[in-house]
């Protein structure tokens, strides 16, 4: 068989990233591997089985492994980004950089907008905004600001038009709403999660 068969094809990335923006890409990986990590603590620890959230324990069980899968893949997107060489088209990867970034900006938007609402007394009303609420809103916005970093980079090295961008951010509710909506609905149909 030929070598270059087997060989996958790369895709060079127009120029190389700046060094802010390779700091960033690192950070956003680790933000992500630290994530899945307390994700995989919850698991080993066998977290949902106890107290009021043991009936939905293997519902819950699925969707921690969901969210690690998509937070590794969060991690490999942020790195691949800064690769001279990777095997993912420049489009297809600019598309998906897009859509993590909106996705976490749509959630951090959401925290901050909560956090508003509880000073403004309108939501949970009575209930004190706490330090680790304020760390919890600092969390996804930090995160969210070193996506946006690395994505805006990539799509400037790379010349990215409107569509990849368009998908992307399209994608992002619909990533939200899948993970929120449609995997709870799916497991509660197959009986993971109590009626």
């Amino acid at each position: 068989m030929d070598a270059s068969a087997r060989t996958p094809v790369t895709v060079s990335s127009a120029t190389r990233p700046r060094r802010p923006v390779v700091v960033a890409a690192w950070l956003s990986a680790g933000w992500c591997v630290a994530f899945a990590t307390a994700n995989v603590v919850l698991e080993l620890t066998g977290h949902f089985t106890r107290g009021a959230l043991g009936a939905y324990a293997s519902g819950l069980s699925v969707m921690d492994w969901l969210m690690v899968c998509l937070k590794l893949v969060g991690a490999g997107l942020a790195l691949l980004s800064i690769r001279r060489q990777s095997i993912v088209p420049v489009r297809l990867l600019g598309t998906l950089l897009w859509g993590a970034f909106a996705t976490l900006a749509i959630y951090a938007t959401g925290n901050v907008v909560e956090s508003a609402g509880m000073l403004a007394g309108i939501i949970h009303v009575g209930r004190p905004i706490r330090p680790l609420d304020v760390g919890y809103v600092v969390f996804f916005a930090v995160a969210a600001a070193l996506f946006g970093v690395v994505t805006v980079s990539y799509a400037r090295r790379n010349g990215l038009r409107l569509l990849p961008v368009v998908l992307g951010v399209v994608g992002a509710p619909a990533l939200i709403a899948g993970v929120l909506v449609a995997a709870p609905l799916a497991l509660n149909a197959a009986g993971l999660f109590p009626r």
